[in-house]
């Protein structure tokens, strides 16, 4: 008996360390963004299901979204690996400077014209090395790029509502049959809460706990699909966000900010846009730049920079699209023009440095390590920890694998683990 097991040890000790072939080890990526998912707001609330993830997985402390604390060129940057002046994608809304267009967010989804600056998302890099791939409403997903689109697009409409639970779990069987079923690759799933409840109401109503902990349940009901569809072992999951969320500061504790009280903004403006959160952008009228920065300067709350002086750690100085005035409010104050028209209690748009802009980070499946807590890093390097995972050769990106390659089993860990499993089973059955 105790000769049998020995064979079958070494049999299986061969068999485990012999590298596999590349299509063998490739494994599925399921992408979960939930907008607006400050880094801390399952401290507060009782969370079963994300806290056993941390167990089971990896949980970063938190991450740092780029600079443009937004939706779209947040999400951008995660599905591209490139700073927002290199991907362009400088705002929530589509704009042109020229004749004034100005697009809300939901109406951006599929105009190619906005999304396609050069640098390819991580579906099409994908699509191109032979791999499925699908966008269920994340940003950017129902755009062309250099003429070729995601495989298979959902795309949110306008009034399309966030809040639904029966329809989140909907939307997840749905991808899980896209990976069971039709064999596709990647997904990106996006959900918009909680940045809606937290806008509508601020981060600390108890509206806030309640849709955390329908997420939740919702990541409950994820990790029962999983193993429903028989993706355990082949499907890998990445849960973030794009930005965090902060509480805006209204009279009568405050003073707030009109930017026309400083300046006359038909006299010396030719474009703007200051009325969305803590991020504005105008462009002055010829020969007026300057004096539009030296009244900016006097606005109490809120830092001017030309474009051509914005700090190079906010990797947006060097965008084409952006006007040549940025304006940055101090966290929690918004920016209003003429009138105080922005009735959010709770936003972003802040300095990235600010610690309720930051954001979450899980992820679990066959290729994480489990019980992992990773220290903080900036979002621009999941990409290429998604390439890793897919086996796709990456294009050009500004993230470095080497920030999150200790979340991975190596070839030599896994095989170790399973070793001592089997091991410790011989010796339970000699025994």
């Amino acid at each position: 008996m105790r000769l049998q097991l020995f064979l079958v040890l070494v049999v299986l000790t061969c068999v485990l360390s012999k590298p596999l072939k590349k299509n063998e080890e490739q494994k599925k990526l399921l992408l979960v963004s939930f907008d607006g998912f400050r880094w801390d707001y399952d401290q507060d609330v009782d969370t079963p299901h994300l806290d056993q993830l941390v167990v089971d997985g990896v949980k970063a402390k938190y991450i740092t979204p780029p600079m443009l604390t937004m939706t779209s060129p947040s999400h951008f940057t995660t599905i591209t690996g490139r700073w927002v002046e290199d991907h362009e994608v400088v705002h929530n809304m589509m704009f042109n400077v020229t004749t004034n267009q100005k697009l809300p967010h939901k109406e951006t989804m599929k105009r190619s014209e906005w999304w396609d600056n050069g640098v390819l998302p991580l579906w099409i890099t994908a699509q191109n090395q032979g791999l499925k791939t699908a966008s269920f409403h994340y940003p950017g997903g129902g755009a062309t790029y250099r003429g070729q689109a995601v495989n298979r697009v959902l795309v949110e409409e306008h009034g399309f509502p966030d809040d639904n639970e029966t329809e989140w779990r909907l939307n997840i069987d749905m991808v899980m049959s896209w990976f069971s079923e039709e064999d596709f690759h990647l997904v990106t799933l996006y959900y918009g809460e909680p940045d809606n409840v937290g806008h509508a109401k601020g981060p600390d109503h108890p509206d806030r706990i309640k849709i955390i902990q329908q997420i939740d349940r919702t990541i409950g009901y994820l990790r029962e699909a999983i193993e429903y569809h028989n993706l355990t072992d082949s499907l890998n999951v990445i849960i973030t966000s794009d930005h965090g969320m902060t509480t805006i500061k209204k009279r009568p504790q405050v003073d707030e900010i009109i930017l026309n009280k400083y300046l006359n903004l038909l006299k010396l403006a030719s474009f703007e846009i200051l009325d969305y959160g803590g991020f504005g952008i105008l462009t002055p009228r010829t020969g007026k730049e300057q004096e539009v920065i030296d009244a900016l300067s006097k606005a109490p709350n809120l830092t001017v920079y030309r474009k051509d002086e914005i700090p190079e750690s906010f990797h947006l100085g060097k965008s084409e699209r952006l006007p040549p005035v940025v304006v940055m409010a101090d966290l929690g104050f918004n920016l209003n023009s003429r009138l105080i028209v922005y009735v959010n209690k709770g936003d972003h748009g802040f300095h990235n440095g600010e610690m309720d802009m930051k954001t979450i980070f899980r992820a679990f499946g066959p290729s994480f390590k489990r019980n992992f807590v990773s220290e903080p890093f900036d979002s621009i390097h999941i990409y290429p920890l998604m390439c890793k995972l897919l086996q796709v050769e990456p294009a050009p990106h500004n993230g470095s694998l080497a920030v999150t390659e200790d979340m991975l089993w190596s070839r030599g860990e896994s095989a170790g683990v399973s070793i001592t499993l089997l091991l410790l089973l011989s010796m339970l059955s000699v025994s």
